[in-house]
């Protein structure tokens, strides 16, 4: 197989959030029938819109109408992507193609863990799920592809037995969504978690999606799917931040990595000069942080996404360096911009300098997902 031209030009890409199909029942993963043999039928067609859908313990995902839907099935796979889609070597040929040595892959329901009543089942959902994507999709490339673990947050005790397991068999990251039910990030229950985190030495991927059955702090307030996903992610990722920050988890677990993904990276360097502010003034209120906010990504804590269209990463340097940011592709989504979203990102942003694109394609996802 031929090098990816990036690897032969001396500087290591690295997609920190790519994502393959898990969701639709037409098309289920080994790890879904291997599951059914545990739950009879836990997984089935539901209708929403009078769309056919997936239904998991009489929840639709992803929802097709009404406050935070999702994204519409028919068109949530951008067509320069499809193939890839479906047919694992199809991706590996179009990450040659791109310039992407290695691919960070997410699933789609694996997503909406936390959001299962059944804590029992959610467990045994996450590690199905671990098992199949480690195993049965990343083994079969091992040196292009890597994953983030499901885990399921709605019991802590049972989150960090699978963490700790994912993290022996090889994943790099464990998902979860900025919250947990009504629980903040920064609730006390959760410490547990994010100290097994820690001490594995294992990435926290902060990822939201809407439609399925996740709390939208603002985009749950519309129901037109342009204005949902305009707001959800960007503003998930804000209340997240809020809460690790300014709640001290960060500062309790100083070995703790987190990731902030596909919300782009505008709104940081606004929200880190705005966390600043409420420290400087009201520091009474805030007894648990004990950092300035940008000291967290100068140490290596906190990473963002962005992809390649991202028009404010000049900006983003400026103020906070190029230290913290990880490239993404977000293949096979609608908006991902792939074929050419490397190029995209040289070509746009050639006035940082080489040293930084290094840093932005591939040099900040290795200490964050640390590969090696």
């Amino acid at each position: 197989m031929a090098r990816p031209a990036a690897t032969r030009a001396g500087t290591a890409v690295v997609d920190a959030d790519a994502h393959v199909r898990d969701v639709h029942i037409d098309e289920p993963p080994g790890a879904w029938r291997r599951l059914g043999e545990r739950y009879p039928g836990w997984i089935s067609a539901g209708l929403s819109a009078g769309k056919r859908v997936t239904c998991v313990e009489g929840k639709l995902f992803p929802l097709q109408e009404g406050p935070g839907r999702g994204v519409p099935i028919e068109s949530a796979t951008s067509p320069a992507c499809e193939q890839g889609a479906r047919d694992l070597e199809c991706r590996i040929r179009d990450m040659d193609t791109e310039g992407i040595d290695v691919q960070v892959l997410y699933g789609g329901l694996m997503l909406a863990t936390t959001t299962f009543s059944d804590a029992g089942f959610a467990a045994d959902f996450a590690q199905v799920y671990n098992d199949w994507m480690l195993g049965d999709v990343c083994a079969r490339h091992p040196d292009r592809l890597r994953a983030a673990a499901a885990v399921p947050l709605q019991d802590v005790d049972r989150a960090v037995v699978e963490l700790v397991r994912a993290a022996r068999t090889g994943a790099v990251a464990v998902t979860v969504p900025p919250l947990i039910g009504d629980r903040t990030l920064d609730h006390p229950s959760l410490l547990p978690f994010f100290e097994a985190a820690a001490d594995a030495g294992i990435a926290v991927a902060v990822h939201s999606a809407p439609g399925m059955n996740l709390p939208l702090p603002a985009a749950g307030l519309f129901s037109n799917y342009a204005k949902v996903h305009c707001l959800s992610f960007p503003v998930d990722q804000m209340v997240a931040f809020v809460a690790l920050t300014m709640g001290g988890v960060l500062d309790r677990f100083p070995q703790l990595r987190v990731a902030f993904l596909e919300s782009g990276a505008g709104w940081v360097p606004y929200l880190v000069d705005r966390v600043h502010e409420h420290r400087e003034k009201r520091r009474e209120l805030l007894p648990e942080m004990r950092s300035e906010p940008r000291e967290y990504l100068e140490r290596g804590q906190c990473f963002f996404a962005f992809e390649c269209e991202e028009p404010l990463l000049d900006c983003y340097v400026e103020h906070l360096g190029s230290g913290s940011l990880v490239y993404s592709s977000d293949y096979p989504h609608w908006d991902s911009d792939f074929p050419g979203t490397v190029e995209t990102v040289r070509h746009r942003n050639a006035r940082l300098g080489e040293a930084a694109l290094g840093e932005l394609l591939g040099a900040n996802a290795m200490r964050l997902y640390s590969l090696s």
